[in-house]
């Protein structure tokens, strides 16, 4: 039971770190010895097994796992053996394991260089910056196309970059965080449909799916909720929400765009290029009006507003679990 409120606290005070500190760019972040670890084991596995559908399929599968086991076990021995030290120990240990894993400010601050590149009337700094943060081509992109951008990858990462690793660090601490962060991190490096990964990355891709199932659509429930203190329209997002939020190849992506699509009243989604290649997709939301700049610093509102109600439900549940255990 002592664990379970030290890796409450330790996710208190770690997203406290993320809102007043955000990603530490003169520090070496431990998320990009997760992407090593992912090359290197995709290197070495490339080698061992065949270059045919099968041997892809396979040798993904256990890069996969590998990956997991690895990034799961070594957060697990740092904080058992800092605790076996002392408990101030393993809770420094740990809220800084939980600030790492959140990126609510950087989030922000990365959608917002955007955003002023944008009211600059840069447009060709504004599709660099958005290249920064969306994995879909921008050298072409409009100014309505590149704050659509902005605004649908806030969507999406306030689930994968935030409410759900809060909620795997509110289950089983950082180490559950960083067990999510393992797949959700194989997810943007090697789930690819394209030529290189279309098999070895297809374990890691519905691996993905799988973990961010529930996560996503509470992520969209809260997210709605949230509309109700951050001015924007509640009604429009769960009418939206309903409609929409299977209008996208992944089972989970479209929930929360289609939350942020209908909060703001504006179309998202839509065809898209990747490494050259026109992707058919189907919209989200209604075209009331063309997406504007400004829609990216409601949308980050909108992301604060999330982040700021799931920490608070997510401590209240998992402290009333913990009075409920002494019972």
């Amino acid at each position: 039971m002592e664990w379970m409120k030290l890796s409450l606290l330790a996710l208190l005070l770690g997203f406290l770190l993320d809102l007043v500190i955000g990603d530490p760019h003169i520090l070496y972040h431990p998320v990009r010895l997760v992407g090593h670890l992912i090359s290197g084991t995709e290197k070495a596995v490339r080698k061992v097994f065949p270059k045919s559908p099968k041997g892809e399929l396979l040798g993904g599968t256990v890069t996969a796992l590998f990956v997991m086991a690895v990034t799961t076990a070594v957060p697990a021995l740092l904080i058992y053996l800092a605790g076996r030290w002392c408990v101030e120990a393993r809770l420094i240990l740990e809220t800084l394991m939980c600030y790492w894993l959140l990126a609510t400010k950087s989030l922000k601050d990365e959608s917002m260089k955007v955003y002023r590149e944008l009211k600059k009337g840069d447009l060709p700094s504004a599709r660099k910056a958005v290249s920064m943060i969306v994995g879909r081509d921008t050298q072409n992109l409009s100014e309505e196309g590149v704050a659509k951008a902005a605004v649908e990858t806030v969507a999406e990462n306030t689930s994968d970059g935030i409410i759900a690793p809060m909620l795997f660090m509110a289950l089983g601490g950082a180490v559950f965080g960083w067990f999510y962060k393992s797949i959700n991190t194989m997810d943007s490096m090697i789930g690819y449909k394209n030529d290189r990964y279309l098999y070895f990355g297809r374990f890691a891709a519905k691996l993905d799916d799988v973990v961010n199932f529930i996560p996503s659509r509470l992520s969209a429930l809260l997210m709605i909720a949230a509309t109700a203190f951050t001015g924007l329209d509640m009604r429009e997002a769960v009418r939206i929400f309903l409609r929409d939020r299977k209008n996208h190849a992944s089972p989970n992506s479209a929930q929360t765009e289609a939350v942020m699509a209908g909060a703001l009243r504006v179309q998202l989604a839509g065809d898209a290029w990747y490494f050259g290649k026109l992707y058919k997709k189907p919209t989200i939301g209604d075209r009331g009006r063309s997406v504007e700049p400004e829609d990216i610093r409601r949308a980050n509102r909108l992301l604060y507003g999330t982040a700021i109600l799931s920490l608070a439900v997510f401590a209240l549940v998992k402290w009333a679990v913990i009075c409920l255990w002494r019972i």
